[in-house]
This record gives structure tokens, sequence and C-alpha cells, in this order.
């Protein structure tokens, strides 16, 4: 018999994760390579785990990350929305505290398109008076 999973999808700018959350001994795998190898701030693995250390032990659970797209910081927090909406899948009860903390909410801000006319986004070429 297959072991009980649950999956989260979490995204930010462009960055895609998907989280397979299972029973285990505290294996993290990012994209077939060791979390502290993908991940190398502390800072930053501590911002995937915070949801983790707060509701649950970290050492009881295994994470099979998948993540493309963007930047490492925004897979980052793409990966953290992804832990939060598995363990909400896992026990319902903690998704007030989790939502208070601030681990459900989708980042919507997203790159704004060139526009023609300008050299960037909103930037303008250089004004020239003579």
């Amino acid at each position: 018999m297959k072991e009980k999973e649950t999956i989260g999808i979490g995204r930010r700018k462009t960055s895609v994760s998907a989280i397979r959350l299972r029973r285990g001994t505290g294996i993290i795998d990012v994209n077939g390579r060791p979390f502290e190898e993908y991940f190398p701030l502390p800072l930053q693995r501590e911002l995937i785990l915070a949801p983790l250390s707060k509701f649950s032990d970290p050492t009881k659970i295994d994470l099979i990350i998948r993540v493309k797209g963007g930047g490492v910081q925004a897979q980052a927090v793409a990966t953290r929305l992804g832990i939060s909406r598995a363990l909400v899948q896992e026990d319902e009860g903690i998704r007030g505290d989790l939502k208070q903390l601030g681990f459900l909410t989708r980042d919507p801000r997203k790159k704004e398109r060139k526009k023609y006319g300008r050299k960037k986004a909103r930037k303008r070429f250089q004004f020239s008076k003579r």
C-alpha cells in the first residue's frame, strides 16, 4: 500500500513550486538535489521551513519539492506557500494560524509588460532638448 501524501502548489512571480508532503524521517529533496545544496542561504531555508517548524515536527515529514521558473528567492517564497497549502490539506484546523502569519497569502505582484515607445515598462527614452 502506498503512503498517503498531500500535495500543495505555490507560486510567486514566475516561480511554480509543487510540494509532496508525507510522513517520514525529515528528508527534503529539491529537484533531485539536497535541500541545503539547492537553497544555500540559511535565511531562505528558515523561510521555507517556517510553517513546518511552527505547526509540525520537520524531522517526521519528508518533502519532495519540484520547483521551476524565477529566481531562488521567488522559488523559496513559492515553496513556503506550497508547504502551507499542503499542511492545511492535512489538517484544516491550522488554517487560521497560518493565515494570520501570512503563510497562505499569495503575492500577486508580477513583472509589468514592456510598452511600445518606452525603454521598459515605465521608463522613457532619454529626452534631448537639442
